[in-house]
Order: structure tokens, then sequence, then C-alpha cells
């Protein structure tokens, strides 16, 4: 070999040497910065057998072997129903591999979805359990792993909008609750000022000490309670004492009384229900406020206004998380994820449109029964419910027409955005997704007595989807929809239509929803007028005086146990004042029927 071979020879392997050395060196720090990026993961498993935890650490580069034998196990045990083991399966494949986003929305479908419905329905708090614990770990875990998963987010949002807020579930009005009573004390009734304010506090406990006012009050409660020693939970204990005060020392509300009417005591209740929305619920009053804006119900005396969404409903919550992924893991172009979170964001907000105004009421006394209950589980198998875990407290859904602006919007543009990213297939669908709500909403306000917004809408209908069917005078559209309406309710159920009709506008009425309540009562009387108009000849259909159907509709809503009790009192009360002409009538039907019985006594 010459001696120039040689010597090249000898300074690569120089070389080599000098470079594993260097990187050796850098070895250690490497790892450090991937482990406080959280680019990997060496949490030991948790309660696994030997054999598994014995298999992950002799294999070490290859435990994404041993992910792969998890997951193909973990499949078959959820087609088998064992949903269960499947979840303890899960957890170890996310320890394993944190960055493994499908199993992440496996792990969170598989609690909300599979596991809780294995609870039978009288057990609502516990299937309720299980439904938290999905959306919690996407939230809490799954996401902040995998920031860039827009799947992530979709199945979030959908646990959120599917299975909290539609009526999948059979005790979904129970979750509906308990999302209600917990967003409560945090945004019950905020308005857009309160929404600014929580938006503007400071981010961290140590930022709202240096103010000394609000020093003051801290130090005031620490010395009242040792609760509020440990100041990582002082925020929570603090929202506590607010709601419960029988939970603490009476020094401590004490000292709240002392600071009550303050400046700095309203400023450290918004600072905490802030800090509250932002740890606990992940919630970013800022991104919350942005929402309001876009998404909002508009204000009826001000069409420029957007009056804040509600956070107490589910699908407020499902638009949220949509959104967060979207502006978060976007990427404005076609993928099945994105476009499946696009439509969480429509169909959320219509749900809004149909279902936005949410109302608590405490049941009355006579649905509080300490007897048991038998309730169907299966087939053949009945389960008895614990009169104890009852709720005490109801929801009532209805439609917000305030929301058809934000809906209408939120249509326009993704089918903006999609019109040149999938000409074909999701364009399409949503083009024909937004003519149906068009038409739907619509009729929902005519109903309603909001004929000129009705007529806008047409107009809107007509422009933008043409066709030989709104080719009409707007009233001849309307009148033809309600005669396939009423022909597809069937002849035989008149007398009950009507009556629904106004119960449904008392219970309106009721809640001070003035002109929802009109519309029914309008779209009864209409009704009535087309049944007694299209079938006056035949005996057979001989509907009663609408008088006597407005009686009888208020005393079927006045003894309708569903219904709180303080509220079907209210009723009549409300009506003597501010409705004489209709309590007179009532009245006299309420004579003229006590006379006809009298009469067959006699």
């Amino acid at each position: 070999m010459r001696l120039r071979d040689t010597t090249i020879w000898l300074v690569c392997i120089v070389l080599a040497v000098a470079l594993l050395i260097i990187a050796g060196d850098e070895l250690d720090f490497i790892n450090s910065q991937r482990l406080q990026m959280r680019l990997i993961s060496n949490e030991p498993l948790e309660n696994a057998p030997p054999s598994l935890a014995f298999a992950t650490v002799a294999m070490g580069a290859f435990r994404g072997l041993v992910v792969d034998v998890l997951w193909l196990r973990a499949d078959r045990l959820k087609e088998q129903g064992q949903f269960f083991d499947a979840k303890q399966l899960a957890e170890w494949i996310t320890t394993l591999q944190p960055r493994f986003a499908s199993v992440w929305q496996f792990h969170a479908w598989n609690m909300a979805y599979n596991i809780s419905v294995a609870i039978p329905a009288n057990q609502a708090d516990e299937r309720y359990r299980w439904v938290k614990n999905g959306y919690e770990l996407l939230r809490d875990q799954g996401i902040p792993l995998n920031p860039k998963s827009i799947g992530l987010y979709h199945e979030l949002a959908r646990i959120f909008q599917h299975k909290m807020g539609s009526v999948s579930d059979d005790v979904h009005k129970y979750y509906k609750l308990q999302l209600a009573l917990a967003m409560e004390p945090l945004l019950g009734q905020a308005d857009n000022q309160y929404f600014d304010a929580l938006a503007k506090a400071p981010i961290d406990f140590q930022q709202i000490t240096i103010d000394p006012n609000i020093a003051q009050i801290i130090t005031a409660l620490k010395a009242a309670d040792k609760t509020f020693a440990d100041d990582n939970r002082f925020v929570s204990n603090y929202l506590s004492l607010r709601q419960s005060p029988s939970r603490f020392d009476p020094q401590a509300i004490n000292t709240i009384d002392n600071f009550r009417g303050t400046a700095a005591l309203q400023k450290f209740d918004i600072f905490a229900k802030a800090y509250y929305l932002r740890k606990t619920w992940k919630l970013d009053p800022v991104l919350m406020q942005r929402l309001n804006q876009a998404y909002g119900p508009v204000d009826l005396s001000d069409p420029n206004k957007h009056l804040p969404l509600d956070w107490r409903h589910p699908n407020t919550h499902a638009i949220y998380w949509a959104v967060r992924g979207l502006e978060v893991a976007g990427k404005e172009e076609f993928s099945v994820d994105e476009i499946n979170t696009d439509r969480i964001v429509n169909h959320s907000l219509q749900n809004l449109f149909r279902n936005g105004k949410i109302f608590v009421y405490d049941l009355p006394p006579e649905k509080l029964s300490t007897e048991p209950i038998y309730i169907p589980y299966r087939a053949g198998m009945f389960v008895k419910d614990d009169p104890s875990k009852r709720p005490t407290k109801e929801v009532f859904l209805r439609s917000d027409l305030r929301m058809f602006e934000s809906v209408n919007k939120g249509w326009l543009a993704r089918i903006e955005k999609y019109e040149n990213i999938d000409k074909h297939d999701s364009y399409e669908s949503l083009k024909i997704g937004h003519r149906n709500f068009l038409r739907n909403a619509l009729f929902s306000f005519y109903q309603a007595g909001h004929i000129q917004q009705a007529e806008k809408i047409y107009n809107q209908l007509r422009k933008s989807y043409p066709s030989d069917d709104v080719n009409v005078p707007f009233i001849i559209f309307v009148k033809k929809r309600y005669r396939e309406e009423l022909k597809n309710i069937g002849l035989n159920n008149a007398k009950e239509i009507v009556q629904m009709m106004l119960r449904e506008a008392y219970f309106r009425y009721a809640l001070h929803d003035d002109d929802e309540a009109f519309g029914r009562e309008k779209m009864a009387e209409e009704v009535y007028n087309y049944y007694q108009g299209a079938y006056l000849d035949e005996n057979r259909i001989d509907l009663p005086d609408l008088k006597l159907l407005r009686y009888l509709a208020l005393i079927d809503f006045l003894n309708d146990e569903r219904y709180p009790l303080n509220l079907r009192l209210s009723l009549r009360g409300r009506i003597k004042v501010e409705r004489p002409e209709l309590a007179k009538q009532l009245e006299q039907q309420e004579q003229k029927l006590q006379k006809q019985l009298e009469e067959q006594a006699q």
C-alpha cells in the first residue's frame, strides 16, 4: 500500500473516532432536550403483566413492535365487546407511544361510547364519569402530546356535539345538566364586557398577587382557613368557598363579606374564573371571546352586535375545540379529518339554532319520590334505580332563532373554503346542507311570526339555489310546505297536534319566550283552520272549538309533572296580568264546562 493511501486511511479513522466522541458527548444533551420537548416517553407501564414489562425493557428501540401487537389485540377485544380490556391495552399503548394519535382517539371513543353505554341507564352518574373520562383524556393528555393532530380535536369536539349534545344516549339530558351546572358559576349570565375582562385577566397566580389590595384578600383567607395555605389549590378552594361556604371555616366566608363590593374582590373573582377555565377546562378566554364575536347569537335590537354564546351548552364546547383544531392543526387543504372538523362547526351551530336555549329548573316535589323505579336494561332484564342518586334538576332545550345569521355565515365560509379544494364531493355536500338549512329556517321564522325575516331567507334561497319549487311567490311556497307537513302528520291526530302546539306555546310563555309562544299559537290556529276547511264535510272530523282546545291545553300543561312546579304555578298569574282577554276566555270556558258537568250530574 502506498504511503499516500495509508495516510488517508489513518486520517479517516481519526476523524471518525473524533466525530463519534463528539456525538457521544452531545447525546445526553439531545436526550434531555427530547424529554423536555416531550418527543419521547420513558414512563413505566403501571399494572402491566410481567411479560409485557419485560418485553418493553428488553426490546428497547423495538418498542414499536410491541405497540403493533398491542394495537391489534386491542382492536380484536373491541370487536369482541371486551371494552374494559381494550381500555387497559390502549392505556399501555399511549404510554409506550404517546405520539400515536390514533390510539388516543380509540381510547377516548371506547370510554365515551362503548364503556359508558355498558353501564345501566339508571346509573347516569357512572355513565357520565366514563364520558367525562373520554373527553378529559383527549383534552388533558392526548392533545398536549399531539398538538398538530387535527383528528384529536375532531374526536374531542364530536364527544361534546354528538355524545352530550344530541339525543343518541338514553341519559343525554343528564350529561347536559352536569355540563350546565359546572359552567353556570363561571359563565352563567356572562355578557361581552365580562368576557373581555376574562380575556384580560392575569394568566398565573403570582401575577395577581402583585396587586397589594388583592394580596390582602389572599392573606386574610389563608389566616381564616388553613385549606387556603396551598397556592396551587387556592383558586379552586376560593371558587368552592363562593359556592359552598359550609365546607370551610366560618371565618373564611366572613373574610369574603369584609371585602364584598370592593374592586379588589371583583378583580380577583374575574381572575379566579379565568384561571379555572384555563387550567381545568383548558379553555382560553381570548379564543372564547373571539368565538362569541364570530358565532354568538345576534342581538335582535342591534343586528351588528353579537351576544355571547351559551357556554353551558355542549355544542358551544364542540365549536371551541373544532375551531381550535382548525387553527392549530388545519392545513387549508383537503383531508378527511379537516373537513369533518369543519362540519362539526357547522352542525354545532345548526344545533344551537334548533336547541340553543337551555333552561335549568328544579324538579317539582312530586318527581322526587323515594320509591325505587325498575328501569328496562336489556331484553327481559330490569334494574332498580337508587332514588338518592336521582337528579334534583332538569334541563329543557328550545330553539334560538337569534343564531340564524351565525349559522348562515358559517355555512357560507366553509362553502367558500372548499370551493377550489374539493370541488366535487365536500363542496357539493356543503351546498346541499346549506340549502336544506335555509328551507327549514325560513319555515321556523314563519311559524314564530317573523314574516319579514322568513321572506328575506326565502329570497336568499331563490338566489343561491334556484329550482322550480322556489320559483313561486313566498306565501305559496310556505302554504305548500304547510300542506306537506300536515299531510305527513296524518288526519287522525289533528286534535292532539293542535293541543300539543298550544301546550308548547304555554311552556314558551311561562319561560318569557314570548315570540316563540306567539309563533306556536299562530301555528296551532293555522293547523286547526286547515283541518276544519279541508274536512268540513266529513262528520268524522269534528274538532272541538278552538277556545276549548286552548283551555284543555292549559290544563294539560298545569298538570304535567314533567315541568317544574314553580314554572306551572307562575303561568296562570302571568296570564291574568298580561293577557286578561285570554284569562277571561279560559275562565268562561271553565264555567261552561262546570255547568255541563252539573247538568250531567242532575
